[in-house]
Protein backbone atom coordinates (compact mmCIF):
# COMPACT_ATOMS: atom_id res chain seq x y z
CA UNK A 1 0.00 0.00 0.00
CA UNK A 2 1.43 3.38 -1.02
CA UNK A 3 1.76 6.34 1.32
CA UNK A 4 -1.31 8.24 0.09
CA UNK A 5 -3.89 5.41 0.47
CA UNK A 6 -2.36 4.53 3.84
CA UNK A 7 -2.72 8.13 5.02
CA UNK A 8 -6.32 8.27 3.79
CA UNK A 9 -7.15 5.06 5.64
CA UNK A 10 -5.52 6.31 8.85
CA UNK A 11 -7.71 9.41 8.73
CA UNK A 12 -10.86 7.64 7.59
CA UNK A 13 -10.82 4.79 10.12
CA UNK A 14 -11.12 6.90 13.31
CA UNK A 15 -13.53 9.29 11.59
CA UNK A 16 -15.87 6.45 10.65
CA UNK A 17 -15.61 5.03 14.17
CA UNK A 18 -16.56 8.37 15.74
CA UNK A 19 -19.47 8.78 13.33
CA UNK A 20 -20.67 5.28 14.16
CA UNK A 21 -20.58 6.00 17.89
CA UNK A 22 -22.50 9.25 17.37
CA UNK A 23 -25.17 7.47 15.32
CA UNK A 24 -25.62 4.77 17.97
CA UNK A 25 -25.66 7.41 20.69
CA UNK A 26 -28.33 9.43 18.86
CA UNK A 27 -30.44 6.34 18.28
CA UNK A 28 -30.21 5.10 21.88
CA UNK A 29 -30.90 8.46 23.52
CA UNK A 30 -33.88 9.05 21.22
CA UNK A 31 -35.62 5.67 21.36
CA UNK A 32 -34.62 4.22 24.74
CA UNK A 33 -36.71 6.63 26.79
CA UNK A 34 -33.71 8.02 28.70
CA UNK A 35 -34.30 11.62 29.73
CA UNK A 36 -32.12 14.38 28.31
CA UNK A 37 -30.92 15.25 31.81
CA UNK A 38 -29.27 11.82 31.99
CA UNK A 39 -28.09 11.26 28.42
CA UNK A 40 -28.88 14.01 25.91
CA UNK A 41 -28.53 13.14 22.21
CA UNK A 42 -25.55 14.50 20.28
CA UNK A 43 -27.77 16.99 18.48
CA UNK A 44 -28.82 18.51 21.80
CA UNK A 45 -25.20 18.60 22.98
CA UNK A 46 -24.21 20.44 19.80
CA UNK A 47 -27.14 22.85 20.15
CA UNK A 48 -26.33 23.58 23.80
CA UNK A 49 -22.65 24.07 22.98
CA UNK A 50 -23.52 26.56 20.25
CA UNK A 51 -25.79 28.54 22.55
CA UNK A 52 -23.11 28.63 25.26
CA UNK A 53 -20.22 29.07 22.84
CA UNK A 54 -19.07 32.34 24.42
CA UNK A 55 -18.82 30.76 27.87
CA UNK A 56 -17.14 27.64 26.55
CA UNK A 57 -14.57 29.55 24.51
CA UNK A 58 -13.71 31.92 27.36
CA UNK A 59 -13.33 28.92 29.69
CA UNK A 60 -11.12 26.97 27.29
CA UNK A 61 -8.19 29.39 27.35
CA UNK A 62 -7.57 29.21 31.15
CA UNK A 63 -7.56 25.41 30.95
CA UNK A 64 -5.23 25.39 27.96
CA UNK A 65 -2.91 27.91 29.61
CA UNK A 66 -2.66 25.83 32.80
CA UNK A 67 -2.07 22.65 30.79
CA UNK A 68 0.72 24.18 28.69
CA UNK A 69 2.47 25.89 31.59
CA UNK A 70 2.28 22.79 33.75
CA UNK A 71 3.54 20.63 30.92
CA UNK A 72 6.44 23.01 30.23
CA UNK A 73 7.37 22.89 33.91
CA UNK A 74 7.20 19.09 33.79
CA UNK A 75 9.61 18.99 30.83
CA UNK A 76 12.11 21.23 32.63
CA UNK A 77 11.90 19.31 35.91
CA UNK A 78 11.94 15.92 34.19
CA UNK A 79 15.00 16.84 32.13
CA UNK A 80 16.85 18.17 35.19
CA UNK A 81 16.13 15.02 37.21
CA UNK A 82 17.14 12.75 34.33
CA UNK A 83 20.45 14.59 33.90
CA UNK A 84 21.10 14.30 37.64
CA UNK A 85 20.46 10.56 37.51
CA UNK A 86 22.62 10.12 34.42
CA UNK A 87 25.61 12.07 35.75
CA UNK A 88 25.42 10.82 39.33
CA UNK A 89 24.45 7.18 39.59
CA UNK A 90 23.72 7.18 43.36
CA UNK A 91 20.93 9.68 42.64
CA UNK A 92 19.07 6.93 40.80
CA UNK A 93 18.66 4.95 44.02
CA UNK A 94 17.67 8.04 45.98
CA UNK A 95 15.37 9.74 43.46
CA UNK A 96 13.60 6.79 41.80
CA UNK A 97 11.60 5.78 44.92
CA UNK A 98 10.50 9.40 45.33
CA UNK A 99 9.38 9.51 41.70
CA UNK A 100 7.29 6.39 42.21
CA UNK A 101 5.80 7.73 45.44
CA UNK A 102 4.83 10.97 43.68
CA UNK A 103 2.64 8.96 41.32
CA UNK A 104 0.88 7.10 44.14
CA UNK A 105 -0.47 10.25 45.80
CA UNK A 106 -4.30 10.33 45.71
CA UNK A 107 -5.15 13.28 43.47
CA UNK A 108 -8.67 13.44 44.88
CA UNK A 109 -7.12 14.51 48.18
CA UNK A 110 -4.05 16.30 46.84
CA UNK A 111 -5.88 18.68 44.48
CA UNK A 112 -8.13 20.27 47.16
CA UNK A 113 -5.12 20.57 49.48
CA UNK A 114 -3.11 22.40 46.82
CA UNK A 115 -6.03 24.76 46.25
CA UNK A 116 -6.29 25.28 50.02
CA UNK A 117 -2.57 26.01 50.35
CA UNK A 118 -2.06 28.07 47.18
CA UNK A 119 -5.47 29.63 46.56
CA UNK A 120 -7.93 29.66 43.66
CA UNK A 121 -5.47 30.73 41.02
CA UNK A 122 -3.20 29.49 38.28
CA UNK A 123 -0.39 28.17 40.50
CA UNK A 124 -2.13 25.08 41.95
CA UNK A 125 -3.35 24.06 38.49
CA UNK A 126 0.12 24.37 36.98
CA UNK A 127 1.73 22.42 39.81
CA UNK A 128 -0.85 19.64 39.62
CA UNK A 129 -0.38 19.31 35.86
CA UNK A 130 3.40 19.20 36.31
CA UNK A 131 3.12 16.57 39.04
CA UNK A 132 1.05 14.28 36.83
CA UNK A 133 2.99 14.73 33.59
CA UNK A 134 6.66 14.85 34.63
CA UNK A 135 6.97 11.15 35.47
CA UNK A 136 6.69 9.71 31.91
CA UNK A 137 9.13 12.34 30.64
CA UNK A 138 11.71 11.60 33.33
CA UNK A 139 11.55 7.83 32.98
CA UNK A 140 11.69 8.00 29.18
CA UNK A 141 14.81 10.17 29.26
CA UNK A 142 16.55 7.92 31.78
CA UNK A 143 15.78 4.85 29.69
CA UNK A 144 16.91 6.69 26.58
CA UNK A 145 20.28 7.54 28.10
CA UNK A 146 20.70 3.91 29.17
CA UNK A 147 20.04 2.69 25.62
CA UNK A 148 23.25 4.30 24.35
CA UNK A 149 25.43 1.59 22.84
CA UNK A 150 28.81 0.74 24.30
CA UNK A 151 30.48 1.10 20.88
CA UNK A 152 29.45 4.72 20.61
CA UNK A 153 30.72 5.50 24.11
CA UNK A 154 34.04 3.79 23.37
CA UNK A 155 34.49 5.85 20.21
CA UNK A 156 33.72 9.10 22.03
CA UNK A 157 36.21 8.27 24.79
CA UNK A 158 38.86 7.25 22.25
CA UNK A 159 38.45 10.68 20.66
CA UNK A 160 39.15 12.31 24.03
CA UNK A 161 35.60 13.52 24.69
CA UNK A 162 34.67 14.69 28.17
CA UNK A 163 31.65 13.41 30.06
CA UNK A 164 29.71 16.52 29.14
CA UNK A 165 30.62 16.23 25.44
CA UNK A 166 29.61 12.58 25.43
CA UNK A 167 26.26 13.53 26.93
CA UNK A 168 25.58 16.41 24.52
CA UNK A 169 26.76 14.74 21.31
CA UNK A 170 25.83 11.10 21.96
CA UNK A 171 23.64 10.23 24.93
CA UNK A 172 21.15 13.08 24.53
CA UNK A 173 20.58 12.57 20.77
CA UNK A 174 20.18 8.83 21.32
CA UNK A 175 17.59 9.54 24.05
CA UNK A 176 15.50 11.94 21.94
CA UNK A 177 13.18 9.27 20.44
CA UNK A 178 12.43 7.94 23.93
CA UNK A 179 11.98 11.52 25.16
CA UNK A 180 9.35 12.30 22.55
CA UNK A 181 7.58 9.05 23.38
CA UNK A 182 7.33 10.21 26.98
CA UNK A 183 6.20 13.65 25.81
CA UNK A 184 3.35 12.17 23.77
CA UNK A 185 2.24 10.10 26.74
CA UNK A 186 2.46 13.01 29.16
CA UNK A 187 0.65 15.53 26.95
CA UNK A 188 -2.47 13.36 26.97
CA UNK A 189 -2.69 13.87 30.75
CA UNK A 190 -2.08 17.62 30.76
CA UNK A 191 -5.59 18.82 29.88
CA UNK A 192 -7.21 16.21 32.11
CA UNK A 193 -5.04 17.27 35.04
CA UNK A 194 -5.87 20.94 34.49
CA UNK A 195 -9.60 20.19 34.41
CA UNK A 196 -9.30 18.05 37.53
CA UNK A 197 -7.59 20.91 39.36
CA UNK A 198 -10.32 23.32 38.23
CA UNK A 199 -12.96 20.86 39.33
CA UNK A 200 -11.37 20.75 42.79
CA UNK A 201 -11.41 24.52 43.13
CA UNK A 202 -11.01 27.38 40.66
CA UNK A 203 -12.74 30.49 39.39
CA UNK A 204 -12.50 29.80 35.64
CA UNK A 205 -11.88 27.00 33.18
CA UNK A 206 -13.61 24.00 31.68
CA UNK A 207 -13.59 22.24 35.04
CA UNK A 208 -15.66 25.07 36.51
CA UNK A 209 -18.09 24.84 33.57
CA UNK A 210 -18.46 21.09 34.17
CA UNK A 211 -19.12 21.56 37.87
CA UNK A 212 -21.64 24.38 37.43
CA UNK A 213 -23.41 22.57 34.59
CA UNK A 214 -23.59 19.34 36.60
CA UNK A 215 -25.18 21.14 39.53
CA UNK A 216 -27.70 22.72 37.14
CA UNK A 217 -28.47 19.33 35.51
CA UNK A 218 -27.15 20.61 32.17
CA UNK A 219 -25.63 17.34 31.05
CA UNK A 220 -25.40 18.65 27.50
CA UNK A 221 -22.95 21.37 28.58
CA UNK A 222 -20.95 18.87 30.63
CA UNK A 223 -20.56 16.67 27.56
CA UNK A 224 -19.74 19.70 25.42
CA UNK A 225 -16.91 20.61 27.79
CA UNK A 226 -15.71 17.00 27.67
CA UNK A 227 -15.70 17.14 23.87
CA UNK A 228 -13.66 20.35 23.90
CA UNK A 229 -11.11 18.80 26.28
CA UNK A 230 -10.80 15.81 23.95
CA UNK A 231 -10.20 18.07 20.95
CA UNK A 232 -7.55 20.00 22.89
CA UNK A 233 -5.79 16.77 23.85
CA UNK A 234 -5.80 15.50 20.26
CA UNK A 235 -4.48 18.84 19.00
CA UNK A 236 -1.64 18.88 21.54
CA UNK A 237 -0.78 15.27 20.74
CA UNK A 238 -0.62 16.09 17.04
CA UNK A 239 1.53 19.14 17.77
CA UNK A 240 4.07 17.09 19.73
CA UNK A 241 4.17 14.51 16.94
CA UNK A 242 4.83 17.25 14.36
CA UNK A 243 7.60 18.72 16.53
CA UNK A 244 9.15 15.26 16.82
CA UNK A 245 9.19 14.80 13.06
CA UNK A 246 10.99 18.14 12.67
CA UNK A 247 13.40 17.67 15.60
CA UNK A 248 14.56 14.12 14.84
CA UNK A 249 13.88 13.42 11.15
CA UNK A 250 16.68 10.83 11.13
CA UNK A 251 14.59 8.61 13.40
CA UNK A 252 12.02 7.89 10.69
CA UNK A 253 12.65 5.60 7.78
CA UNK A 254 11.88 6.59 4.21
CA UNK A 255 8.96 5.06 2.36
CA UNK A 256 9.45 1.68 0.60
CA UNK A 257 9.18 3.36 -2.82
CA UNK A 258 12.12 5.66 -1.98
CA UNK A 259 14.31 3.15 -0.17
CA UNK A 260 15.78 1.95 -3.48
CA UNK A 261 16.84 5.51 -4.37
CA UNK A 262 17.68 7.05 -0.99
CA UNK A 263 20.05 5.39 1.48
CA UNK A 264 18.57 4.84 4.95
CA UNK A 265 19.31 7.44 7.60
CA UNK A 266 22.19 6.55 9.86
CA UNK A 267 21.84 6.62 13.59
CA UNK A 268 23.81 9.01 15.75
CA UNK A 269 26.19 6.28 16.93
CA UNK A 270 26.79 5.02 13.38
CA UNK A 271 27.60 8.55 12.21
CA UNK A 272 30.10 9.08 15.02
CA UNK A 273 31.82 5.75 14.37
CA UNK A 274 32.01 6.42 10.63
CA UNK A 275 33.47 9.88 11.15
CA UNK A 276 36.03 8.49 13.58
CA UNK A 277 37.08 5.68 11.23
CA UNK A 278 37.48 8.11 8.34
CA UNK A 279 39.87 10.28 10.32
CA UNK A 280 43.51 9.56 9.40
CA UNK A 281 45.67 9.24 12.48
CA UNK A 282 49.34 10.38 12.55
CA UNK A 283 50.45 6.77 13.12
CA UNK A 284 48.74 5.50 9.98
CA UNK A 285 50.21 8.39 8.01
CA UNK A 286 53.76 7.56 9.08
CA UNK A 287 53.25 3.87 8.35
CA UNK A 288 51.89 4.40 4.84
CA UNK A 289 54.38 4.33 1.95
CA UNK A 290 55.03 7.60 0.16
CA UNK A 291 54.82 7.84 -3.55
CA UNK A 292 57.86 8.88 -5.48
Amino acid sequence: MSDEPRLIWRLAAPTLLVLGVLVLWQWYSTWSGVTAAVLPPPTQVASGAWQARATLMSSTMPTLRAALLGFALAVVVGFAISVLIDFWRPAQYAVTPLLIVSQTLPLVVLAPLMVLWLGFGLVPKVLLVALITFFPITISLVRGYASTGQDGRDVMRAMGSTRRQEFVHLRLPVALPAFFTGVRIAITYAVIAAIFAEYAGATEGLGVVMQVSKNAFRTDLVLAAVAISSVLTLALYGLTFAIERVAIPWHYRVSPQRESRIPPARSIETTIEADASSTVSPTSTLASPTST
